[in-house]
């Protein structure tokens, strides 16, 4: 069999967790295989889908993410024409009715079916109704559902499924509006783009059994289906597409990178043994759906935080250089070309979760506008001011003249700081400050050599200015 996934996305909000898990295991599945994978857009809910940046968004985070597709992206508002040929198929083989029943009769008859304990589904009132020409114009198409039996198929991961055909109502298939219902639009393009295998959420296990009839009633041939687990927060709900934390988006615009996400993604159900770090060319040969764990999954954000340092300490540091450039560049910083990205890298990379905690918790390694609290200088006693104004002055020419610059140079001029051993921790405290505005930061002469001797300078020469305004 050659196999077929798809990715079919609502475009009614932003891609999330979920929603990528989704494409991935079915992407990976087909990669697995040596088969083929689809993305479609499937935009028929005109009021919901018709924000473009929605879609767009998906074709972004697919990208972002290297979830490549074979065919695609379909939009099914360009395959209407196909829906209504289907549909009058099915009205003239009476595998389909037209409804004319109005919102009160069915809001009525909800209530009804409410009050005597029945589950609530359309109770067939036009099936046999003969309409004529002069009938109103107001209408929906459903689906003859079968009257009796089971529907029964074989989930991939969850094992045999069953459901009485009783239990379901006749579904709409095209609107009052003339536009196709999804569960309907699914099956066609399933059918027609020759799908194999639908992996998707749980949440679809209840459409299933409606849409295997209708293939059923076409004459079609059933494809496998696979329904995953859902994700939880971490307070045990349903993740939601209205939560910005879950919009994929938002931890490539936090500074995570994609093989930390896609890596985590990969574990949200799916597991080979203990092994926690995976790149997406091993799991293509590892992926199995015998493999994905049926029971709700937390999602949990130190977990994801745990992999994303990893990879940031672990994959090359020009790839690194690399990602945190386009950070940047994202944020709009532009860095002062005296910076020496690689080596502000390699002293943080390690103290830090993300790349957005970089370049909040170091900004003074790579801006010049630091703003120094005056207080800390402004209670020094005189006695200490003049001390420390003359070191810092020495320490400025001895800076200037050196010809080397590196660590170990930059160490030299700071052991050969003349001081007791007292005024010369009260010193470096007073210089990690002039260079940092912070009381804590990685040692002197690794934050002196990131910043630059440019930049360095000027910041002493400013410290020195300061002291002198308040002597």
């Amino acid at each position: 069999m050659n196999v077929i996934t798809r990715f079919s996305p609502s475009p009614t909000g932003y891609l999330h967790i979920g929603s990528v898990r989704t494409a991935l295991y079915s992407w990976l599945f087909a990669r697995g295989k040596n088969g083929r994978f689809i993305l479609r857009i499937e935009d028929t809910d005109i009021i919901r889908s018709n924000k473009q940046h929605y879609k767009q968004h998906i074709i972004d985070s697919m990208t972002w993410l290297g979830i490549n597709w074979d065919y695609g992206p379909y939009y099914q508002t360009n395959r209407l024409n196909r829906y209504y040929s289907i549909i009058d198929y099915m009205l003239k083989n009476n595998i389909a009715y037209k409804c004319f029943c109005t919102k009160d009769r069915l809001k009525v008859l909800r209530q009804s079916q409410l009050i005597n304990k029945i589950k609530p589904k359309y109770d067939g009132h036009c099936r046999n109704i003969k309409y004529t020409s002069n009938s109103s114009t107001n209408y929906v198409i459903r689906f003859r559902n079968p009257d009796n039996g089971h529907v029964v198929f074989n989930d991939l991961i969850r094992g045999e499924i069953s459901f009485s055909n009783s239990e379901i109502d006749d579904l709409i298939i095209l609107r009052a509006n003339n536009i196709p219902t999804y569960n309907f639009c699914s099956v066609i393009d399933d059918y027609d783009m020759g799908v194999t295998h639908i992996i998707r959420g749980e949440e679809h296990i209840n459409n299933t059994p409606r849409q295997i009839n209708i293939l059923k009633a076409l004459g079609i041939n059933l494809p496998n289906y696979a329904h995953l687990s859902i994700l939880l927060d971490s307070n045990g709900k349903k993740l939601s597409k209205r939560n910005k934390s879950n919009n994929i988006m938002y931890y490539h615009n936090n500074g995570i990178l994609k093989e930390a996400l896609l890596n985590y993604i990969i574990k949200l159900g799916w597991s080979h043994g203990n092994k926690e770090i995976f790149n997406l060319k091993e799991v293509i040969n590892l992926f199995d759906l015998n493999k994905v764990n049926k029971t709700p999954i937390k999602f949990d954000i130190s977990k994801l935080l745990w992999y994303n340092r990893y990879y940031m300490n672990n994959l090359s540091i020009d790839y690194i250089v690399n990602n945190f450039i386009n950070y940047s560049k994202f944020l709009n910083l532009n860095f002062d070309k005296n910076i020496k990205i690689k080596d502000l890298l390699k002293l943080t990379i390690s103290r830090c979760n993300t790349m957005k905690e970089i370049i909040d918790k170091y900004q003074y390694l790579y801006s010049n506008k630091i703003n120094l609290n005056l207080n800390y200088l402004n209670n020094l006693n005189i006695k200490d001011k003049l001390i420390f104004l003359t070191v810092f002055k020495n320490f400025l020419l001895n800076l200037k003249s050196s010809n080397n610059w590196n660590v170990h140079k930059i160490q030299d001029i700071l052991d050969q700081i003349s001081l007791n051993k007292e005024d010369k921790k009260i010193f470096y405290q007073m210089l990690r400050f002039a260079i940092t505005n912070n009381f804590a930061s990685p040692p002197l002469s690794q934050i002196i050599y990131v910043i630059g001797k440019f930049n360095i300078i000027n910041r002493i020469e400013n410290i020195i200015e300061l002291i002198k305004k308040i002597v």
